[in-house]
């Protein structure tokens, strides 16, 4: 039996513009211009909720089209440039200053987590020299998601959790699995003619500069969570050949090349360094209170010496994280 014919935007979104295509803020039935992150955010996921009902009936196909299209409006429209462009092709003059906002600020205006637990986060993000979302997601002071959104407003990108964007697996065919998984990356979709990447960082311009030769493409970041992309790059990028793979490892020179495309990132470099530098810190204190069990300190000399002896096991034991961590694709 043939399908009924449906308008999808109609039919499934109550839209009742009949000029076609739609714009974004059409789309997701915003007012035009609309530049409230968090309204754009929430007005998508709501269409997107309600889309996904129709994912596993007749209409599975639409519904998926559907999806990716929400989706590429609200990437648009929360990446502050390329908003900006897209803005002034519709025809838009006054722009307003566009001051952004720190994640502190954000998250503070939000509501998302409280001057005092922010304060805790500071401490703890200078003692261990984390970026200040890195410490807050740590310190479990609030959802890694909401963190990340914050973070993803403060550098002008857009966010998206990859359990309800689906991901273009066509593109994952040119993506290297050692590289995705070095740079915790991987490509979304292509929009606009552009490559949209996801990652919990800004991509380190060697990486764009690679996938841009791979794909062709101009590439945008777009902001995920650490555990978004780590459950992404397992899902999508096992069995596919990498270092890890029969075939890479037949030879220690083919796992090599696998696992050498670029420079490791700064971004990487300094997590392996700050995780180095934690368990110097913990083993340095671990063996002065085993020390100071096991003997009592009768001079100076004797508190030198187990100082010492702190130091020196903190140095192994970190420098030893560093070696091993810095290996690990």
């Amino acid at each position: 039996m043939a399908k009924k014919p449906i308008d999808v935007y109609r039919d499934w979104l109550g839209i009742e513009e009949t000029q076609r295509p739609l714009n974004y803020y059409q789309l997701l039935k915003l007012p035009l211009f609309e530049d409230d992150v968090n309204k754009i955010r929430e007005q998508y996921r709501k269409l997107n909720a309600h889309v996904r009902k129709y994912a596993t009936g007749g209409y599975a196909f639409e519904s998926q089209q559907l999806l990716n299209e929400l989706a590429k409006a609200m990437l648009c429209l929360t990446d502050a440039q390329r908003k900006r462009e897209y803005d002034a092709m519709l025809g838009r003059k006054d722009f307003g200053e566009g001051v952004r906002r720190t994640v502190e600020e954000i998250l503070l205006g939000n509501k998302a987590i409280t001057p005092e637990a922010l304060e805790r986060a500071r401490r703890f993000a200078q003692a261990v020299g984390l970026p200040i979302h890195d410490a807050i997601i740590q310190q479990k002071l609030a959802p890694p998601d909401v963190v990340m959104q914050a973070y993803a407003e403060s550098q002008g990108l857009p966010f998206v959790d990859l359990q309800e964007t689906v991901i273009d697996v066509s593109l994952l065919d040119k993506m290297p699995p050692a590289l995705a998984r070095q740079y915790s990356c991987l490509p979304v979709m292509v929009d606009d003619n552009q490559l949209l990447v996801a990652s919990p960082f800004p991509l380190n311009p060697d990486v764009e500069e690679t996938l841009r030769h791979l794909y062709g493409l101009p590439v945008r970041s777009v902001i995920t969570t650490p555990i978004g992309i780590n459950a992404a790059i397992a899902r999508y990028m096992s069995g596919r050949g990498d270092g890890r793979d029969q075939k890479a490892a037949a030879t220690p020179q083919k796992a090599a090349a696998a696992r050498s495309y670029a420079p490791r990132s700064p971004e990487r470099f300094r997590q392996d360094l700050q995780y180095a530098i934690v368990a110097f810190n913990l083993t340095v204190i671990l063996l002065m209170l085993a020390q100071l069990m096991l003997k009592t300190v009768s001079d100076w000399s004797t508190l030198f010496g187990m100082i010492i002896l702190a130091v020196i096991g903190g140095l192994i034991v970190g420098a030893g994280a560093f070696v091993y961590l810095s290996r690990q694709p």
